[in-house]
């Protein structure tokens, strides 16, 4: 099984890199030439060659603090914001979201695009490349500026070729390159990943940030995506679980008595989506003569006190429980965070989902365990689309990558 490294490790030996070092000033654990001193073991004339070539590469800027005993104020450091940007794609089922942010992970433009259940990359890619070109324009910026793109799918991505493997929600995505599509946009590298591990990441810190995460470093934590359909993704120690290929997570494809016999969109039956995603409740509710259209029809209706989608919200809580409940026994986490289209009848949903966990598991795993709204809301797989590019094109090893290309070529950025 193997994992994602969490962003921000903090070099610990006098070999530290330029890049490790900028990870320091980024997460605010050294922001003087002594601190990072101190932090690294470097002496100060290889601190002070770091840090020149952070400079040179744009990516450090310097000012000065006053000095609280009246002495020589000391010169701070801190990531240089404007040093270029990153661009975040979230493809949903029935909508995308867009982001352009700057790479303290400030946002500076967004954008929505609904489209219809179905369509191919073929029909979306060209209206998101239109749209991200735009919102550069809009900014008076091009693609040149642009450092890294961080983008999610729903299903089993393959993220060193990046693209789809294995998607039942996406029709005509699996095996499709995403790359070429946003080379259109820009020649900054693009990093994929999975709808339910982007937003496990919108929730974890960010180097620098002012918010505080609702997963906490070396956290054990569930993320939940209730909504068209159900995923989930493992924190372990603060870092993702992602499984052996890229996998782990497909809590909607566990199979549950409650859906024995009953055929989901992924061509199997039994599966825990037939009686509890939003796709199985809208169309349970169509049935039944109900006007919805999609799981946020579903729950709008639910916030407006209609008893029966009040009903049907809680009884997906209640199913995904109790297949939540081995997890909860067996990994023992502090807390379950609920995301998704599902998470806006949060009061109704989690009732159900408590009801479900806690009648299953074990008395010790359930005795801390909190149940809470992800952060960001509906906008929380765009916002883990920005974290994964920023530590894509800032980690330690990519910083350092650059910089060395900026040295064999002066003119390289």
């Amino acid at each position: 099984m193997t994992t994602t490294p969490a962003p921000a490790a903090s070099p610990s030996s006098p070999a530290a890199t330029a890049g490790e070092v900028l990870a320091l000033i980024r997460s605010g654990q050294a922001a003087t030439r002594g601190a990072l001193g101190r932090a690294t073991g470097l002496s100060r004339t290889a601190v002070n060659a770091r840090l020149s070539a952070l400079a040179d590469a744009g990516l450090v800027l310097e000012g000065e603090e006053e000095s609280a005993t009246g002495g020589r104020p000391a010169t701070t450091l801190v990531l240089n914001r404007d040093a270029g940007l990153v661009l975040a794609v979230a493809v949903g089922r029935s909508r995308s979201q867009l982001s352009v942010s700057s790479l303290d992970g400030a946002e500076l433009a967004s954008a929505s695009l609904d489209q219809e259940t179905g369509q191919g990359p073929d029909v979306l890619m060209p209206l998101v490349v239109a749209r991200l070109e735009q919102m550069l324009s809009d900014l008076g910026r091009t693609g040149d500026d642009v450092r890294g793109v961080g983008m999610s799918l729903a299903g089993t991505v393959d993220p060193a070729r990046a693209m789809s493997v294995d998607s039942p929600a996406l029709t005509g995505w699996d095996g499709v390159p995403l790359a070429p599509w946003l080379a259109q946009v820009t020649a900054a590298p693009l990093t994929l990943d999975n709808d339910m591990r982007v937003m496990a990441l919108s929730q974890m810190p960010l180097a620098g940030a002012d918010a505080e995460p609702t997963v906490h470093e070396h956290d054990e934590a569930l993320v939940l995506k209730a909504s068209t359909g159900i995923g989930l993704a493992l924190v372990a120690d603060g870092r993702l679980v992602r499984g052996h290929r890229d996998a782990a997570g497909q809590l909607g494809h566990v199979k549950v008595p409650a859906a024995a016999g009953l055929r989901c969109r992924c061509g199997e039956t039994g599966c825990l989506e037939t009686v509890a995603s939003g796709w199985a409740l809208v169309e349970r509710l169509r049935a039944e003569g109900e006007d919805v259209h999609h799981v946020r029809d579903l729950v709008a209706a639910a916030g407006r006190g209609n008893g029966r989608a009040r009903s049907v919200v809680r009884e997906s809580g209640r199913h995904i429980g109790e297949a939540l409940a081995a997890t909860v026994t067996v990994l023992n986490p502090r807390v379950v965070v609920v995301g998704g289209d599902m998470a806006g009848a949060f009061d109704t949903f989690s009732a159900g989902l408590r009801e479900g966990v806690f009648s299953a598991t074990t008395a010790l795993a359930g005795r801390d365990l909190q149940v809470v709204p992800a952060a960001y809301g509906d906008r929380a797989g765009v916002v883990g689309c920005v974290r994964l590019a920023l530590d894509s094109v800032l980690s330690p090893r990519a910083v350092d990558a650059a910089l060395a290309r900026q040295a064999a070529r002066p003119d390289a950025v």
